[in-house]
């Protein structure tokens, strides 16, 4: 018996098939092979095809699915990139390209909402400014495509799209509501004061259902697109950082997470309703939440982390190179990079920043002395320091951060992006075999009840390898001067 997981990213879309019994991953694909388009037809804009998602995925599937038998799956999970806005109208079709989680033209309709709805309110029942979240992103539509607007059936998150794809049925979750700030946390109910100040129509939500428990089930149609086969339930939706705390077992306050791929994350759980009172990090409905049991994620995200790196690679290095390869001759520069501080903020707004688009900015080089070779620390480094920028904001909440648990992927991978992240965080980092769509699939487990718990769906889990802190004092030098360098570009 196998479960089927989806991680739809925006770079990629990524199948797993797990083992149910053993808990192992027996196949996974993911496309496309290079990362994909993101358009940006306007400066701060990034939007992508929705369709072209469900391409990725008939691929991912078609891949994974070679030699095994459609009557063995006993249920698919999803997981998706977060507060991204699909629109659709009554046949099911999407009136325009998704506004991903990186644009920022949203920007100045979350700004008014505060304003005008105060901030007390907001913050109080939503635990976060209405920002540039989905809702926002919407009100964006509904001013400058009113023509688009009034043909919407339903708004949706982009994993709900896909089960939309799959199924044929329009619904979503609570905690993909909370994602999109829709979702009033004190009332516990989707929040009516905010589609009022919108002047959004309730009717354009779709269904709520619940994370775990039956989405929905494969149609005809789409088990003929796939090679699956009809009626396979979807058990278990949630965003791609939910998804990854689920994957690592964090689930139980105090326990974080983290990722580090096109955008860096940490994620910690509370048990009591609470909120940034700046809103630079954001609180979420963990996919544990209910309403007898609060479980709320605390979410850190740094939109220019691997898109840095990946940039670095493609505009510094030598043609051909490698990310291990650029690993490997930056763990031959000091620590510090020899003075070259990066901020890596150069991917849209940063919400820890108060939403400000401050760009990327490379300080400290000396045209004598540095080469790209010191650039392939610096961007590494760089990133680390927004980390632990950002992770002083969640331990200002009542966040402890002494142990991070990571998959053992994308930035994680390099040696020196996880001692520098030790070694200036002062936390242990346990480094695990999963990943999102492995995390999905064992969702999809607990929601059809193959599974008793999290726990067993997690007890196969295996840790890799634990990064003890070292070095502390040289990275905190080194942090000192790169603060200092994003002080001085946030005052101009």
């Amino acid at each position: 018996m196998f479960l089927l997981g989806y991680d739809v990213g925006s770079s990629s879309v990524k199948a797993s098939l797990v083992d149910a019994q053993s808990g192992q991953c027996v196949a996974s694909a993911y496309y496309p092979k290079n990362e994909a388009p993101i358009a940006s037809p306007k400066p701060g804009w990034a939007e992508q095809d929705p369709d072209a998602w469900w391409t990725y995925l008939k691929h991912a599937t078609q891949d994974i699915m070679q030699g095994k038998n459609p009557a063995d799956i006993a249920a698919i999970g999803i997981s998706y990139q977060m507060h991204g806005l699909v629109c659709v109208d009554k046949d099911l079709k999407p009136l325009r390209p998704s506004i991903i989680w990186c644009d920022s033209r949203a920007v100045p309709y979350g700004k008014k909402a505060m304003e005008t709805i105060g901030e007390e309110k907001c913050l109080g029942h939503l635990l976060n400014s209405p920002g540039n979240f989905t809702a926002a992103k919407l009100a964006w539509v509904k001013e400058n495509e009113p023509e688009v607007y009034g043909k919407i059936y339903k708004f949706m998150l982009p994993g709900d799209y896909i089960a939309l794809k799959l199924s044929g049925e329009a619904c979503t979750t609570v905690s993909g509501l909370s994602e999109g700030i829709f979702w009033d946390f004190r009332e516990k109910c989707p929040a009516d004061f905010l589609f009022s100040h919108f002047g959004f129509d309730k009717e354009l939500m779709p269904e709520i259902r619940p994370t775990f428990g039956l989405q929905g089930e494969v149609s005809a149609a789409a088990a003929e697109e796939l090679g699956l086969r009809k009626g396979i339930p979807i058990t278990y939706r949630a965003g791609d950082q939910p998804n990854n705390a689920l994957s690592l077992n964090v689930l139980e306050p105090g326990e974080i997470a983290s990722t580090a791929g096109t955008s860096g994350v940490v994620y910690g759980v509370l048990d009591s309703i609470t909120y940034d009172p700046k809103s630079r990090v954001n609180t979420f409905a963990h996919v544990n939440h209910t309403a007898a049991k609060t479980r709320l994620g605390v979410l850190l995200c740094i939109n220019g982390v691997g898109i840095l790196n990946s940039w670095t690679r493609h505009n510094f290095m030598p043609e051909g190179m490698s990310y291990r390869e650029m690993d490997e001759i930056a763990e031959r520069i000091p620590i510090g990079s020899e003075g070259i501080s990066v901020l890596p903020f150069g991917n849209g707004v940063e919400r820890m920043l108060g939403n400000r688009e401050t760009g990327c900015c490379i300080s400290g080089l000396d045209l004598k002395r540095h080469n790209w070779r010191h650039m392939t620390r610096a961007v590494q480094e760089g990133i680390v320091f927004s980390f632990k920028y950002g992770m002083d904001i969640m331990k200002g909440m009542g966040i402890a951060i002494r142990r991070i648990h990571a998959g053992d992927v994308n930035m994680f991978k390099s040696q020196v992006f996880r001692e520098a992240l030790a070694g200036v965080t002062d936390a242990a980092i346990d480094l695990y075999d999963t990943d999102g769509s492995i995390g999905a699939a064992k969702g999809a487990g607990i929601g059809a009840g193959i599974y008793k718990s999290p726990y067993e769906a997690f007890s196969t889990l295996k840790k890799k390898c634990t990064v003890e802190p070292s070095r502390g004092t040289e990275y905190a030098a080194a942090y000192k001067r790169w603060r200092a360098e994003l002080q001085k570009q946030m005052q101009q």
